[in-house]
């Protein structure tokens, strides 16, 4: 089994909780399964590269026919790092995301990881019924840290991070998701915020189990 563990903030580790919380899950993850491969994946450090011009070009060229080594030079960069990450996505097992809220979303460096491994063919196809997703047997976690309180209340209108993440996943036929808020952090002092983030570490650890559990067949 492996894991895929992504991360999408430019804070050092020790000034973020969501990669605090992450840190403690993928050190629980790696205890409870020593044998178990973490591959990580910092968008600050290894951006993926954005839908652009050059992309919907070559997306068409190759649709067209073309062969991926008579597109340019630029497409091939952006089109290859694109199919790199589709490829790691699609060989973990189980993933996690660590994630802050920026404005009611996420950093536009992790929607650009969102939209590598949204691939038509790949992780979805279309039929007469409708699109179905093509991905089985993944479990995810994702956290993600907020200032304010998200998860439930009236702001719960407006925690689009974690509609979006469990909207695309279900798409493409990802279905165990789960979400640990570390959340309220901006509404407290920084002892308060130090328990709110001890207390999203302790929540994470609780799903170690059942998220290496292997898939029941039904």
């Amino acid at each position: 089994m492996n894991v895929l563990y992504v991360t999408a903030n430019p804070k050092p580790e020790a000034n973020s909780y969501s990669l605090q919380v992450g840190r403690a899950l993928v050190e629980a993850v790696k205890q409870a399964q020593p044998e178990i491969e973490v591959v990580e994946l910092n968008l600050f450090e290894q951006p993926v590269p954005e839908i652009d011009g050059d992309v919907l070009a070559a997306w068409g060229a190759l649709q067209e026919g073309k062969s991926f080594a008579e597109l340019t030079a630029s497409q091939q960069a952006k089109v290859g790092g694109m199919n790199a990450v589709l490829e790691q996505f699609l060989v973990a097992d189980r993933i996690i995301f660590a994630t802050p809220m920026w404005n009611f979303g996420f950093p536009p460096r992790f929607k650009a990881f969102i939209d590598a491994i949204i691939a038509a063919g790949r992780t979805f196809k279309y039929t007469e019924n409708g699109p179905v997703g093509l991905v089985e047997g993944k479990k995810l976690i994702h956290i993600i840290a907020s200032g304010g309180i998200y998860s439930h209340g009236p702001a719960s209108a407006v925690a689009f991070s974690d509609k979006h993440v469990r909207g695309v996943l279900g798409f493409i036929g990802v279905k165990d998701v789960q979400t640990v808020w570390v959340e309220g952090t901006a509404m407290v002092g920084p002892a308060q915020a130090e328990e709110i983030k001890e207390a999203a570490i302790a929540h994470a650890l609780e799903l170690v189990g059942a998220f290496l559990q292997e898939a029941v067949a039904h």
